[in-house]
């Protein structure tokens, strides 16, 4: 699943659209179980929230929020959960808000405490678990994030190695939500 994600940021920041949907195509199916039908849906709505997300800065958070509601409506409903989809989608784009401020204001350059609570904040809500038993998974999405971030000041350049640790802390993101999961 870090593997998956870590393509899907790297099509997300190199605009390459059809590759993010495959990704997110593969992420869903992967992350939520979800039947082919919904998951070919639920990737297009992930992929339409973030290319309403992603101009910078004359993005759209409602539009974003709405099509992430649509996508957390559908994960519920396949799998009977009782999270409301609209607390779960601006949970998501909160964090999306936090990234992007840490991103373009130096003076949060070293103050990932904001995101940390954000990610934690839609695990714990999303999994029904509590935020201290996602702090690790939080933690290393936002280094994961860094080492993304670092990866666009550099020029996005597909040989970087910083594409390597971003996958590498995904995938420890996803251990460690797996864990809280089934500690939960």
């Amino acid at each position: 699943m870090g593997r998956l994600e870590c393509d899907a940021w790297v099509s997300y920041y190199r605009r390459a659209w059809v590759r993010f949907l495959r990704s997110a195509l593969a992420l869903t199916h992967s992350v939520f179980a979800l039947p082919w039908p919904s998951t070919i849906y639920g990737a297009w709505l992930v992929m339409r929230a973030n290319q309403l997300w992603a101009p910078f800065p004359d993005n759209d958070p409602e539009g974003a929020r709405r099509a992430m509601a649509r996508f957390y409506a559908l994960v519920g409903r396949a799998h009977g959960e009782s999270f409301d989809p609209t607390r779960a989608a601006e949970l998501e784009v909160e964090w999306w808000r936090e990234h992007r401020e840490h991103q373009h204001s130096p003076a949060r350059a070293d103050d990932e405490r904001g995101l940390i609570r954000a990610l934690a904040a839609l695990y714990a809500y999303v999994y029904g678990v509590s935020t201290d038993d996602v702090r690790v998974a939080a933690e290393q999405r936002a280094l994961a994030m860094r080492h993304s971030d670092e990866w666009v000041s550099e020029g996005c350049k597909l040989e970087s190695p910083l594409i390597d640790q971003e996958r590498a802390a995904l995938v420890r993101s996803y251990a460690g939500l797996l864990a809280a999961v089934h500690r939960g």
